[in-house]
């Protein structure tokens, strides 16, 4: 099960309560989720007009490095061709497993200073991410046109007798060169009719000479030198694509990573903003993180719900959990707490 759910709820007398409360609700004699805490520095509040702006921006953020998450890994898996099932330990931020580093969370000091404003940190973490997906497209580019060129080659000399190079079949002594009256014609013929080929060739027109069958007909100049260039072409189409597979691996790996930590930063700050605008001043909750058990999580949503109703009134109404007909919740995904969803299934199939 690779979804999370990342929710705050506000401090009771403690906030070490609240983290009990959802333990006892969720995991004493249940099993509904593991759980952790999901640790959140004291980061600088602001105003409440600047909140309520950097909650839309930082929607539209979090869609941007996800996006950008999801290009990196699922490229990450185009290059590796054949090694597919490498592609998720290739997959790591700050060195370990997706689930470790998310499971264990701690805000990066040095990337992102607490004493910067949240509007700051979310400009440094969008310049951050822009970069590092100019930089994917151009690498991308070039890998790709040079993977393309070495395809288009390979094709040539890999397809059937119709299509494919023949530079490594015929022989400078199959044709005749240079001839005002003659001209080699290569004739591609299946096995099973070589027979019937063999016993009418010669009379398919007047002008076939006895006994020249070697092939199927096809247009085919030989250029001895077009051939030796399409062999060296291909030599160094294959080398450069060795040379660049290793240092691109390395960049995707490296800025996977960087990507992966910007992404849960600002989940850490949307859950920050959210819940100071939802549950006020001062600063008074805690932020958990939930694995849900697959086969429980309706029973779950509806723990929360029991749980957390008494902190809205109208989600208390109108819960997204509930089927109602003509309404559409689902993609609203609103509930009494501060909720958000982290999905690490990152690639469109599965390894």
């Amino acid at each position: 099960m690779t979804e999370f759910w990342l929710i705050s709820a506000p401090g009771e007398k403690t906030c070490q309560q609240t983290w009990d409360k959802l333990m006892v609700a969720t995991t004493r004699t249940n099993n509904l989720s593991t759980n952790t805490k999901f640790n959140i520095p004291d980061l600088k509040v602001g105003t409440l007009d600047v909140l309520v702006g950097l909650s839309d921006e930082l929607a539209k953020l979090s869609t941007f490095v996800e996006s950008v998450v999801r290009k990196i890994a699922q490229y990450m898996a185009d290059v590796l061709e054949d090694s597919r099932d490498k592609v998720q330990e290739n997959l790591l931020a700050n060195g370990v497993d997706l689930v470790t580093y998310i499971t264990r969370f701690q805000w990066d000091m040095a990337k992102y200073p607490i004493k910067q404003s949240l509007k700051n940190i979310a400009e440094i973490i969008s310049k951050q991410v822009s970069q590092i997906d100019n930089d994917l497209k151009a690498r991308a580019s070039a890998y790709n046109n040079l993977k393309g060129n070495l395809q288009n080659l390979e094709r040539k000399n890999a397809g059937s007798l119709l299509t494919r190079s023949l530079a490594d079949i015929v022989k400078k002594e199959d044709f005749v060169l240079d001839s005002e009256y003659l001209i080699t014609m290569l004739v591609v013929v299946p096995k099973t009719n070589y027979a019937d080929w063999q016993k009418t060739y010669e009379t398919l027109a007047e002008m076939v000479v006895p006994r020249s069958s070697k092939f199927t007909v096809r247009d085919f100049q030989y250029n001895e030198e077009e051939m030796k260039a399409d062999k060296e072409e291909m030599t160094r189409l294959s080398t450069d694509k060795k040379k660049q597979f290793g240092p691109l691996v390395r960049w995707l790996k490296v800025n996977f990573s960087e990507a992966f930590i910007a992404w849960i930063h600002i989940k850490a700050l949307r859950v920050f903003v959210e819940s100071v605008l939802r549950y006020g001043l001062p600063v008074n909750f805690q932020t958990m993180l939930l694995q849900p058990n697959k086969k429980n999580m309706k029973k779950l949503r509806e723990v929360l719900y029991d749980l957390y109703k008494h902190l809205d009134s109208s989600a208390a109404i109108i819960d997204a959990s509930m089927d109602i007909p003509g309404l559409n919740l689902s993609q609203q995904e609103y509930y009494p707490y501060v909720y958000y969803k982290i999905d690490l299934n990152l690639l469109d199939f599965k390894v």
